[in-house]
């Protein structure tokens, strides 16, 4: 059995966790796959590095209504495709060829799971053990249980990208962030774009007005059916796959559609059951989610196992790139500062959908909030505020963009913030930093000057319009 100082399974955020204090350790960096994680090799990075492109052409296309005649005359994916994955594959490369130059740095390029406490086994039979290990193996695509997913021309939002050609039609399963990010990419672009949804609501998470408002926006763009449960994929005699899907509303048939390329983004689930966590006797939820507290300690029977770390999506419910970067910060200090341990803060956790409209969200949703009032014997104040209605908004001539901000009545505190609209996920930071760091709406609206007649003003007019005592 290698012994070493410290294991780190998965190469995401748990790389980073390697600052200088870890210099004179004997690490071992476990990685069976792309180096450098979901968000650099398949998920952030590279679908922001699609999404601009797919706004600029969207642009392009609704300025008449500025005045301006504008038009796409043709797309090179091919190009697009190479620009971004040479820049991003040469960082995986490069990010692999840095650790392994390291004297103290061992990766194994295996998968591993427990076959006790504390000892790990590599694919190849080697065992591995070390006082601590952190385990940040991240989560994987989900797939629906149906005929037809192994099919040529189905793909996860793992392929999908590195497609040869633009397909000129495509099926979207899913009603999710990664499918609403994909179909603004692929409509943008210039597919013919069919979202297909098991229920009625897109966004499901995310507050009732911005979910109703995308919905509205995203049948303007491209074909949504909703209601209908994809249950095969077929192939036709000219290559094309062929969907179809039931019904889940009486009044609705059965649906059929065919398309060049199917993209099946249904979710992502942990990874925790690749690492045979039983047998380090760690707690898991129904969800898959391994069981840690507030420190990032892995729990076994509701109590924290010594030594046993875990961040990430394997852990973690938000599988947010910004959220597994916070806890392995949480780790790399309490790994080595037992006796001052750390918490991570997870009560504002802002995320956004790159999507067209734009959509960003932090804390509590309206009717949360509503919930959270009548338990707590207090009221809420809610305003939504329209892009249209500031000066820069009229600039845009913006019938879309809304702010909707939540407060709490008795104190002024904010209890939610939710956008949808242009640039909604940098609108929303200093209602982020306000919640963060227990400013009132009257102090971040009154206590700062506000760019006039930037679009931020959309902000300051919606904390100004919540229904709140007057504060000196």
């Amino acid at each position: 059995m290698r012994e070493f100082d410290l294991i780190i399974v998965g190469s995401g955020s748990g790389n980073s966790i390697l600052t200088d204090e870890y210099q004179d350790l004997n690490v071992a960096i476990v990685e069976p796959g792309t180096f450098g994680g979901t968000c650099l090799n398949v998920g952030c990075i590279p679908t922001k590095m699609y999404v601009y492109p797919a706004t600029v052409a969207r642009e392009a296309e609704d300025a008449s209504r500025l005045g301006v005649e504008a038009s796409v005359d043709s797309v090179d994916w091919q190009a697009m495709r190479d620009r971004i994955f040479s820049r991003i594959d040469a960082i995986a490369n490069g990010g692999l060829t840095y650790r392994q130059s390291l004297e103290n740095v061992s990766v194994i390029q295996e998968y591993v799971h427990f076959v006790a406490p504390k000892v790990l086994e590599t694919e190849s039979g080697e065992r591995i053990t070390a006082p601590h290990i952190v385990l940040a193996n991240g989560s994987r695509v989900r797939l629906p249980e149906v005929p037809g997913m192994d099919l040529p021309g189905v793909h996860t939002s793992d392929t999908v990208m590195r497609l040869d050609e633009l397909p000129e039609s495509i099926i979207v399963v899913g009603g999710g962030y990664i499918a609403a990010e994909f179909c603004h990419v692929f409509n943008g672009l210039g597919s013919k774009v069919t979202q297909l949804n098991r229920s009625e609501r897109l966004l499901r998470q995310h507050d009732d007005t911005i979910a109703e408002r995308f919905k509205r926006e995203a049948a303007l763009q491209w074909d949504l059916q909703l209601n209908r449960s994809i249950t095969g994929i077929e192939q036709t005699a000219d290559g094309k796959l062929t969907v179809t899907a039931a019904a889940s509303d009486e009044s609705l048939e059965t649906w059929e559609g065919t398309a060049d390329v199917v993209l099946v983004a249904t979710g992502r689930v942990p990874n925790s059951d690749t690492l045979n966590p039983a047998a380090a006797h760690g707690d898991v939820f129904d969800s898959g989610l391994l069981a840690v507290d507030e420190y990032q300690r892995v729990l076994s029977d509701g109590q924290p196992v010594e030594g046993l770390w875990a961040l990430g999506d394997v852990c973690s419910p938000y599988q947010l790139k910004h959220v597994a970067n916070a806890e392995a910060r949480t780790v790399a200090h309490n790994v080595l500062h037992p006796e001052s341990l750390r918490a991570t803060d997870h009560r504002f956790v802002p995320s956004a959908v790159f999507t067209d409209p734009q959509i960003a969200t932090v804390g509590l949703t309206e009717q949360q909030a509503r919930i959270w009032a009548e338990q707590n014997d207090t009221e809420i104040t809610v305003k939504e505020q329209r892009f249209g209605d500031v000066a820069y908004g009229w600039a845009m001539e913006d019938s879309v963009g809304i702010c909707k901000v939540i407060a709490d009545k008795s104190t002024g505190l904010l209890l939610g913030a939710h956008l949808i609209g242009k640039d909604s996920s940098n609108l929303i930071q200093p209602l982020i930093q306000a919640m963060s760091f227990g400013q009132t709406a009257h102090e971040i609206a009154r206590g700062q000057y506000w760019i006039h007649p930037a679009l931020a003003e959309v902000i300051e007019n919606a904390l100004l319009g919540l229904d709140l005592p007057e504060q000196d």
